[in-house]
């Protein structure tokens, strides 16, 4: 049964036409405000509006833009004693889906019902059949942004090799899940893929958590166990944080990875590996080296091959499809029916920076989900800094001279604003500047910012 909202501050009208639809089989509500139908929409799903163009208060035209913005699967019908081809422009413009002219007459207003409810019925249809021809790129992943197909060819090339990969980029990026995924695209694949985090647990714990140990070897250790590198064989080991790797455990890793050999805690006998090795960090190693908290000559060993991933604020164009992706997966997951995302609540995803990349996102769409009441994701759902996030600009207003400020000044607040984006990271900020590392350090001393690491 067609479900249909009446707006009008007639009240005799109202229930005129709700006696006249009920009798033609249609679920009828009516309300005499257009706040009041905001309201109602909020709470419960409508298929089809009906309102009146000019009311007191909030008019026709501003409910229609308002209900575009925040319900745009329901069809808006304007009724106005004013017909004319400049209130029908002007209602369209807002959102409006069709426009009659009062007084109505039933039978014109059954057919505009009947027409506005197909009409939603068939884009749902739509959605639901285009759902399942969505192409990923490499691997299961998302994303055909130029920046993210050049990443997926290089991928690709290298990963039926054994050469060992370093995943770049910053947290949130998704180092994990594309190091899984070049496992899944190399002969490797029926293997197992195992990540470790090299910062999540003590440093003799690790050690014995990747090469094993013997019985007794420490308090506790009863009996004797396989390390990682020994139960992955025929398969891929992550080292995700591998710059956050304790010092002392680097010279063993970079054994390892040449001989082809492990150790086991407490053992006098080596034991073979069968690996293919992949390590990321969010971290600047060529920095770790300089400051002595990274080893040279493990860098160079883990990085053969390199695979910088870019933060999500350099390739736009994949905001949307990730998130819809993200919608259907954790829609699926928690068997909640919210199939899309407002052209609102789009606008304000892609106009975000996305400092936390790929897991903020995951966190926004998720929170959302959680939140909604509809069939779509509205702006109201979305976290308060994404609803309220406007694009900051470095320089100031130039119609007073009083603010004026030298050019040196307006590249340190532009600099201090990129570090900021990227959380500290001199190494991603020095590409993002599009200047050497070195240079950047520079001008910090010049301005007296203290380094970060």
């Amino acid at each position: 049964m067609t479900r249909v909202l009446i707006v009008d501050d007639d009240t005799e009208l109202c229930e005129t036409l709700e006696i006249g639809l009920t009798k033609r089989a249609y679920n009828v509500c009516w309300v005499t405000r257009a706040e009041a139908a905001l309201d109602r929409l909020l709470a419960e799903d409508v298929d089809v509006v009906v309102t009146d163009m000019t009311m007191p208060g909030v008019g026709g035209i501003a409910l229609c833009e308002q209900i575009a913005a925040n319900r745009p699967d329901v069809p808006v019908i304007v009724m106005t004693a004013f017909g004319s081809l400049d209130s029908a422009v002007a209602a369209i413009r807002a959102g409006a889906y069709d426009f009659i002219t009062k007084p109505a007459q039933i039978d014109v207003l059954v057919i505009a019902i009947d027409r506005a409810a197909r009409m939603r019925a068939l884009r749902e249809e739509v959605k639901r059949l285009r759902s399942p021809l969505r192409h990923d790129s490499f691997g299961g992943l998302v994303g055909q942004s130029a920046a993210m197909t050049k990443v997926y060819d290089l991928a690709l090339r290298v990963a039926d090799s054994e050469a060992t990969i370093l995943i770049t980029g910053e947290s949130g990026t998704g180092k994990e899940v594309f190091a899984n995924a070049i496992h899944q695209q190399s002969r490797r694949a029926k293997g197992p893929f195992v990540a470790v985090n090299c910062t999540a647990m003590p440093e003799t714990l690790l050690e014995s958590e990747l090469f094993g140990h013997a019985r007794g070897a420490f308090t506790d250790a009863r009996e004797a166990r396989a390390g990682l590198f020994v139960e992955a064989r025929g398969g891929t080991v992550l080292l995700d944080e591998v710059g956050d790797m304790p010092m002392t455990l680097q010279p063993k890793i970079l054994r390892a990875l040449q001989e082809r050999k492990v150790r086991p805690l407490g053992s006098s006998t080596e034991v073979a590996i069968d690996v293919r090795v992949i390590a990321a960090t969010n971290r600047d190693l060529e920095s770790a080296i300089e400051e002595r908290r990274f080893r040279e000559d493990l860098y160079f060993r883990l990085n053969v091959i390199q695979i910088a991933l870019p933060p999500l604020r350099s390739r736009a164009g994949d905001v949307l499809p990730l998130a819809h992706h993200l919608l259907e997966t954790l829609a699926r997951r928690a068997d909640k029916r919210v199939t899309g995302i407002a052209p609102a609540a789009a606008a304000k995803l892609v106009a975000y920076t996305w400092p936390g990349n790929v897991r903020e996102l995951q966190n926004c769409i998720e929170r959302a989900l959680t939140l909604a009441r509809f069939e779509q994701i509205v702006v109201d759902d979305l976290p308060e800094r994404v609803r309220d996030y406007r694009t900051s600009h470095v320089l100031v207003a130039a119609d007073d001279p009083s603010e004026l400020v030298p050019l040196e000044e307006v590249e340190r607040r532009y600099v201090l604003r990129v570090l900021e984006a990227v959380r500290g990271n001199k190494a991603a900020a020095a590409r993002v500047l599009g200047v050497e590392r070195k240079t950047l350090y520079r001008k910090l001393e010049r301005w007296e910012i203290e380094k970060t690491p």
